[in-house]
C-alpha cells in the first residue's frame, strides 16, 4: 500500500497512538509532515484519525457484535477505521469497505466479512446502540460521565459528551498590537464576530496572511476569560507563571499596550521556544522568558515583585476534550486527586511574589470542582470566579478565580 494513502496513514497513526502512549496531536503532525498527500487527502487523514479516537467505545462495541474472539492490533485499527466510515461519515459505504479491506493484508478475509456484515445489519446495530449507555454511545469513560451527571445532571452530562464529539470550530483572537477586529472581519468573507468576546473571530479557514503577519492568535473565546479577569494595565509588572505556548501572554501584552513588563515562565525549554516564536510573530516587546519549574524549591524572583500574576495551571483538560481528542482516554479517577495537589503547590510557590494590593488569577481548562472551586491560594483574599461551560456557553470549558493581597 502506497504511503500516499490517507487510510493507510491513518491505520499507522492509530497503531502508534495505541502502542506508544503519545499524544494524538504530535502523531498527526508527524503523519502530515511525511508528505505525499494532497490537500484533500490530508484533510481526510485528520478526519479519520480524530474521528476514530473520538468514538473508540462505540466502534469497539459494534465490532464486538460482529465478531467472536480477539484480533491483533493492526486488524483492530483497520476495523475501527472501516466501521467509523460506515457508521459516522458520509463516505459511500461500499467505497469505505473496499478501500479499507485493501489495507487489511493477512486479515483481509476477516475484515471484509465483518464490514460487509455491518452493512447488511446496520439498522439492527444502530437500534442496539441506541439502547446502550452513554459511555458506549458517546465514547467517554464511565467514571467521567458519572462525575458530570452528579454535578450537572444526566442531560447536561450527555450534552457535554456530544460537544466533545463535535469537531471544534476555528476561532482567532485579533492581535490589536497590529490590527483591529473590524479590519480582520472586513478582510475575509465569511469571518464572523463572536458573541462570546469582542476580540474573538470565527473563521472557516485561517488566512495564511493573518498568521504570517502576526494579526491573530488561534484561541477559543473561553481562554480569554482569565486575562480579562486579571486586567493587567500598561506599565505594570506581571508574571505569567505557566505561560507556554503564549496565548494568554500575548493577550496580556495587548491589554498592556506593550508597556510594562511580563515575566514569562514555563518548565519546558522546548515549549518556551515555541512561545518565543509566537511573541516575535505577534510583536510582543515587553516579555522576558524564564525557564522555571514551580514544583522545585528555587525562586527566580524576590517576594512581592509583581502587580499581577496569572497562574494558568496544568490540569486534566476536561473542558477542552473536543480539542484534545485523546485526553479522555488518558484520564483516570486518581487524576482528580493528584492534579489538585500539583496545582496547589504551584499556587503556594507563586503567591508570595504578589505585591500588597496586587491581583492573582488562577485558571484552568478543567470542569472539575477539585481543580477549580476547591483550590485555595493561602492567605490571599478571594474576590470572584468565572466559569465557561460548553453546554451553557457554547465555548470550551474554562475556570478563572481572582484573589488579592
Amino acid at each position: 500500500m502506497s504511503a500516499a494513502n490517507p487510510r493507510a496513514a491513518c491505520v499507522q497513526a492509530l497503531l502508534r497512538w495505541e502502542e506508544g502512549g503519545e499524544f494524538s496531536d504530535a502523531i498527526i503532525h508527524d503523519a502530515l509532515a511525511e508528505g505525499g498527500l494532497g490537500a484533500l487527502d490530508r484533510a481526510l487523514l485528520q478526519e479519520l484519525f480524530y474521528g476514530v479516537l473520538r468514538n473508540l467505545s462505540l466502534l469497539d462495541f459494534v465490532a464486538s457484535l460482529l465478531r467472536d474472539g480477539p484480533v491483533d492490533g493492526f486488524t483492530r485499527q483497520v476495523l475501527r477505521l472501516g466501521l467509523y466510515q460506515i457508521f459516522l461519515t458520509r463516505i459511500p459505504p461500499h467505497a469505505a469497505v473496499n478501500e479499507t479491506v485493501n489495507l487489511a493484508s493477512k486479515s483481509r478475509g476477516l475484515v471484509n466479512a465483518i464490514l460487509r456484515r455491518s452493512l447488511r445489519e446496520r439498522e439492527d446495530l444502530e437500534r442496539v446502540l441506541r439502547g446502550k449507555s452513554p459511555a458506549i454511545r458517546l465514547s467517554h469513560p464511565e467514571f467521567l460521565l458519572a462525575r458530570w451527571a452528579q454535578r450537572y445532571g444526566r442531560e447536561a452530562a450527555e450534552r457535554l459528551c456530544e460537544w466533545d464529539n463535535t469537531p471544534a470550530e476555528l476561532y482567532v483572537r485579533a492581535n490589536t498590537l497590529r490590527v483591529t477586529p473590524g479590519e480582520l472581519l472586513r478582510s475575509v468573507p465569511g469571518a464572523e464576530a463572536s458573541a462570546a468576546h469582542p476580540l474573538a473571530i470565527k473563521v472557516k479557514q485561517l488566512p495564511f496572511s493573518w498568521i504570517m503577519g502576526g494579526l491573530c492568535y488561534v484561541q477559543d473565546p473561553s481562554t480569554l476569560l482569565a486575562c480579562d479577569l486579571l486586567a493587567p494595565r500598561p506599565g505594570e509588572k506581571v508574571l505569567d507563571a505557566c505561560a507556554a505556548p503564549g496565548g494568554k501572554t500575548t493577550h496580556m501584552a495587548q491589554l498592556m499596550e506593550n508597556r510594562g513588563e511580563i515575566a514569562v515562565c514555563d518548565c519546558s525549554p522546548q515549549r518556551l521556544k515555541r512561545l518565543e516564536t509566537n511573541l516575535k510573530r505577534l510583536g510582543v516587546e515587553n516579555a522576558t522568558i524564564v525557564v522555571k519549574d514551580w514544583l522545585d524549591d528555587t525562586a527566580p524572583f524576590e517576594p512581592e515583585t509583581f502587580d499581577r500574576i496569572l497562574v494558568d495551571a496544568p490540569c486534566t483538560n476536561t473542558g477542552v476534550l473536543r480539542r484534545r481528542i485523546d485526553a479522555r482516554w488518558r484520564l483516570g479517577a486518581s487524576d482528580f486527586e493528584t492534579m489538585p495537589e500539583k496545582q496547589t503547590r504551584i499556587l503556594e510557590a507563586v503567591a508570595p511574589l504578589l505585591k500588597p494590593g496586587g491581583v492573582l488569577v488562577y485558571s484552568t481548562c478543567s470542569l472539575e470542582i477539585e481543580e477549580n472551586e476547591n483550590i485555595r491560594a493561602g492567605s490571599l483574599e478571594f474576590v470572584e470566579s468565572k466559569t465557561a461551560l460548553p453546554f451553557r456557553d457554547a465555548t470550551d470549558g474554562a475556570f478563572a478565580a481572582k484573589w488579592t493581597r
